[in-house]
């Protein structure tokens, strides 16, 4: 079947995302869209997680827990996880390796944690927006473990990206799908760029505000609607 996703999605606990991603806000933006699945993907944590999911039950909506995380290369990678137990254990990682720096409002925005009334619950002072201490190799190895999937985010772009930033996509790693941004076109990225023809490339919104959600414009073909599928399919050509 095929399956319409954004799978980059980021809450109002991301501090560069807009008040307004709110999980109620954000899961009836993507239901109006016709999408079958989304992600919720914060910058370097899950809280907003178990919201959005809850959310979702009310609307024919699958919900993938998952995270932006900020390796210690500065390389951007959205990690999928089976539950939301899966991706607060690996939360536990991530927290463990961020610098112990308070967030600045003042430049980088608000870290909302919100519930499923969408009702303020308090601030994340942690800053969010840097680098874990978690290389790639840990990165893949403890999401592996977790039964998750990395997915290395906007491969196209000039900053933040694995191909950017390290200049090569690493035949060590076990990747076999790359994200790419929502207005990327794919056919003249791949004529730069031959040796993206062996994975899968996948759209994504990286939405930090409500109507940067996909349309029905990104799909992944599955042979059933669910999250291990999906994760499943993403992890292996």
């Amino acid at each position: 079947m095929r399956a319409f996703v954004d799978l980059h999605i980021h809450s109002a606990l991301s501090p560069c995302s807009s008040n307004e991603m709110t999980p109620n806000n954000i899961v009836n933006m993507a239901w109006l869209k016709g999408l079958d699945i989304i992600a919720v993907t914060d910058h370097n944590t899950a809280e907003n997680c178990s919201a959005v999911l809850k959310c979702a039950k009310e609307r024919n909506l699958l919900v993938v827990p998952g995270m932006e995380l900020e390796t210690r290369e500065e390389v951007h990678v959205i990690c999928l996880f089976p539950s939301l137990e899966k991706v607060l254990n690996f939360q536990k990682f991530v927290y463990a390796a961020l610098p112990s720096i308070k967030n600045r409002e003042d430049i980088f925005g608000e870290q909302w944690i919100i519930d499923e009334n969408d009702e303020m619950k308090g601030k994340l002072d942690q800053l969010l927006i840097t680098a874990a201490e978690l290389s790639l190799e840990d990165t893949f190895r403890i999401v592996g473990d977790l039964s998750g999937v990395v997915i290395p985010a906007h491969i196209d772009r000039n900053s933040y990206s694995l191909i950017s930033n390290l200049g090569l996509i690493p035949e060590t790693l076990p990747i076999q799908t790359l994200e790419v941004s929502k207005n990327c076109d794919t056919a003249t990225l791949k004529l730069n760029m031959p040796y993206l023809d062996k994975y899968r490339l996948i759209k994504s919104s990286d939405a930090h505000q409500l109507g940067d959600i996909l349309e029905k414009d990104s799909y992944v073909e599955l042979e059933e609607l669910s999250i291990e599928c999906l994760i499943r399919t993403l992890k292996f050509s």
